[in-house]
């Protein structure tokens, strides 16, 4: 799962907002690495702990010459899975439903009473003039299809003749 795909995992969770998700994600990254950075372990509790490791200068081998050669001393970040992690892993403890996004809460609208209004009598409806009769609908000439063209039918070649076989002559 890279970066997008996780922040599509939790936009459910966010009300179907990717930026609000992308946000999450990024201030959860930027602790831990600060973090790090500064030296102090980050512990997630039944995830895992991040924690920078000191590296000594060593000495190594260059796989193309053969000649030993000096690696210099570097600075890690290293993940030790927490317990329950490692038994989820290893199918020794199963893992607990997805949190089900949040219900989205819509306010309800209070209906406002209805006045009955008092009805008038209604003036005779006029007549009205009667409908004139619809022309008949003129009909468009019908268009010829265009033939069809047949493609030429493509020769088949001629089959070769197998080539007499050759006596095996006995010596």
């Amino acid at each position: 799962m890279n970066k997008a795909q996780f922040i599509a995992y939790l936009a459910p969770q966010f009300g179907d907002s990717k930026k609000e998700a992308a946000r999450a994600v990024d201030v959860v990254f930027d602790a831990i690495v600060r973090n790090i950075s500064k030296g102090d372990d980050v512990m997630i509790n039944d995830f895992g702990k991040f924690k920078k490791v000191d590296r000594p200068a060593r000495k190594g081998r260059n796989p193309f010459t053969g000649e030993t050669i000096q690696i210099k001393a570097s600075k890690k970040v290293r993940f030790l899975p927490a317990k329950a992690l490692k038994e989820i892993i290893s199918g020794a403890r199963k893992l607990e439903a997805a949190p089900k996004p949040p219900v989205k809460v819509v306010p309800k609208v209070v209906a406002k009473p209805v006045v009955k209004a008092v009805a008038k009598k209604a003036a005779p409806a006029k007549k009205a003039a009667p409908a004139k009769k619809a022309a008949p609908a003129k009909k468009a000439p019908a268009k010829k299809a265009a033939p069809a063209k047949k493609a030429p039918a493509k020769k088949a070649a001629p089959a070769k003749k197998a080539a007499p076989a050759k006596k095996a002559v006995k010596r």
